[in-house]
């Protein structure tokens, strides 16, 4: 398969063309940005289309992140995801920030449970635990970030994603010290291609997953539906 993925929920703006036949990306590009995804968006995705060689037509599917993270941004990359799909007669599919934070290091298959988590401001985090080989243990969800911290109870944890270090940083003193501790801006952009390639189009649709509604609320469109279910 051929999967063009996007990147726009955080901070960065970031594309690129997966071969799973080959079984890597064949080009990529990520600019990290708070700001300015809008602009800087589709000339990145021609320039990774013009390295990878492949045509749009040819793509097999398109993926995009669907959040939790910032509300522009995130539309910023379902929009053009969503536009490419219909012009190029191809599926699209949603793929969660938090499950392309913890993907990488579930696939190594560790016995430390993973702590995804994003900063949703207000002393609050998006986060969800996984087993270690990828078994739910606590669904994604928004919440105070000592709620979060609770999820010590199931052993030393690998936590990433942009609010690891502040999960690092109140981590309780009566708990045993994380595993490890990836402080990432944004997911890495060849593995949302990956997630896009496995998951089934009919029940990872390509619309915003809040968690929670936004403080201001856009003007109805097509992507303003509801939140889609959580990834496996």
């Amino acid at each position: 398969m051929l999967i063009l993925s996007i990147d726009t929920a955080l901070d960065a703006c970031a594309a690129a063309v997966l071969d799973t036949g080959a079984g890597r990306a064949i080009a990529l590009e990520t600019l990290p940005m708070k700001r300015g995804h809008a602009e800087a968006l589709m000339p990145l995705i021609a320039r990774v289309m013009k390295a990878s060689g492949v045509p749009f037509a040819a793509l097999d599917r398109i993926a995009a992140t669907t959040g939790p993270g910032s509300f522009t941004g995130l539309r910023v990359g379902l929009s053009a995801a969503r536009g490419i799909a219909l012009a190029a007669g191809k599926p699209v599919v949603g793929v969660t920030t938090l499950t392309a934070f913890a993907a990488p290091i579930v696939s190594e298959n560790s016995e430390h449970p993973v702590i995804s988590a994003v900063d949703a401001r207000h002393d609050h985090v998006y986060f969800q635990v996984l087993g270690g080989d990828g078994h739910s243990l606590i669904k994604p969800k928004v919440a105070p970030i000592a709620e979060a911290l609770d999820a010590a109870r199931f052993g030393t944890p690998h936590l990433v994603g942009n609010a690891a270090d502040m999960l690092a940083q109140r981590w309780p003193e009566y708990a045993p010290p994380p595993f490890k501790v990836d402080q990432q801006a944004a997911p890495d952009i060849a593995w949302v291609a990956w997630l896009g390639a496995a998951v089934n189009p009919e029940g990872s649709p390509a619309r915003p997953y809040y968690l929670r509604a936004p403080d201001a609320k856009p003007p109805k469109d097509p992507l303003s539906g509801a939140s889609q279910p959580p990834a496996p």
